[in-house]
């Protein structure tokens, strides 16, 4: 309403509020404490309150005799002239989030430049459009290698090129496995989403506001005004998972649940970061966790590992190659139990 108190303390009574946790209600609480108050402890876990916090998620166990298939098989389409950077992200993130087998098709003139950085990613190279993207003349070799997969991404650093663009949807339409759409895929798909409702197989969106104002055409003001609320539609149409990336993302699903993700720091909104997160998504996966768990446990460990890179380096001047490179300490931590501070920082608020 124009003014509000900036407090060192908040105390809210029953449960936490949306206010409390999405900015800017979240920088003006200081320290939040929930406490009880007259209504029944029974009504806290209603189904109709659909919002939560995104708390811990247990990782599997690895077994001691697992080789690299058993931690996912994934398959990047990605890439484009001048766009060197999102293939290379999303393909490498997948192993440091502690993914198996990573598998890039990326333009054939880019694949050798990308090599020089992760050699550990299994490059497919592909047939190029005078521009420099993929060309629709992969689309079945694209398919029949997608058939083989645990999951297939779609969309990083694709590009805009009409071809292209084509290219995704025919893909999305086909694929029949778990897809995950990110950057220009979502451009894609945002001009028929029929492709997306048609879909049998598992579908995770991550968008960014802006790309999240392509799906709905609305505009992000309008976006911002009323988030949770849209992105509880826009899922249930879909019947898609959105991951809806910003300060404290959104994790919205067909039944419209939503969890707010506590991790993640403003360093991190940079140019490639959404790339590591799509990577780390996939990676969740591999290690066996279910579709719908593997997002919300990504988008926590993609933001503590951003949390930890500024611990050590400071927020200015993260960088996509920053938060790749504190992934396998990030799980490291998470598997070994997170210390009391942390987790109080990442429940959100303290019960008192």
């Amino acid at each position: 309403m124009g003014s509000a108190v900036k407090a060192n303390y908040t105390v809210t009574f029953g449960l936490p509020k949306i206010g409390n946790m999405l900015f800017p209600g979240h920088e003006h609480c200081g320290k939040l404490y929930v406490s009880h108050i007259s209504f029944p402890p029974s009504l806290y876990n209603q189904d109709s309150i659909k919002v939560e916090i995104n708390n811990y998620i247990k990782l599997p166990p690895k077994d001691k005799i697992a080789h690299k298939g058993d931690f996912g098989d994934v398959l990047f389409i990605a890439g484009a002239s001048s766009y060197f950077g999102a293939p290379y992200f999303s393909a490498l993130s997948f192993l440091k989030a502690g993914g198996g087998y990573s598998r890039l098709a990326a333009p054939i003139s880019l694949t050798p430049f990308i090599a020089n950085k992760g050699s550990e990613i299994v490059f497919i190279p592909q047939k190029e459009t005078d521009s420099g993207s993929i060309s629709l003349k992969n689309k079945d070799a694209l398919l029949e290698l997608s058939d083989k997969m645990d999951m297939v991404v779609i969309g990083p650093g694709l590009s805009l090129n009409e071809e292209t663009q084509r290219l995704t949807r025919e893909l999305v339409k086909n694929i029949e496995k778990p897809l995950l759409i990110d950057g220009d895929g979502i451009t894609a798909v945002s001009k028929d989403l029929d492709t997306l409702k048609q879909r049998k197989a598992p579908t995770l969106l991550t968008p960014h506001m802006g790309e999240m104002s392509r799906i709905t055409k609305m505009s992000v003001g309008d976006l911002e005004k009323d988030k949770i609320d849209i992105l509880q539609s826009t899922s249930k149409e879909l019947n898609s998972i959105i991951v809806l990336k910003g300060a404290h993302s959104l994790i919205g699903y067909p039944d419209e649940k939503v969890y707010i993700n506590m991790s993640g720091n403003p360093g991190m909104a940079s140019a490639g970061s959404g790339d590591v997160l799509t990577g780390t998504i996939a990676a969740m996966f591999g290690l066996g966790l279910s579709i719908e768990d593997a997002a919300r446990k990504g988008v926590f460990i993609h933001g503590f590992s951003g949390d930890l890179a500024a611990k050590d380096l400071g927020e200015d001047g993260i960088t996509a190659q920053d938060i790749l490179d504190y992934l396998p300490l990030a799980m490291k931590i998470d598997r070994e139990g997170f210390d009391e501070t942390l987790k109080v920082v990442y429940k959100g608020a303290r019960v008192i």
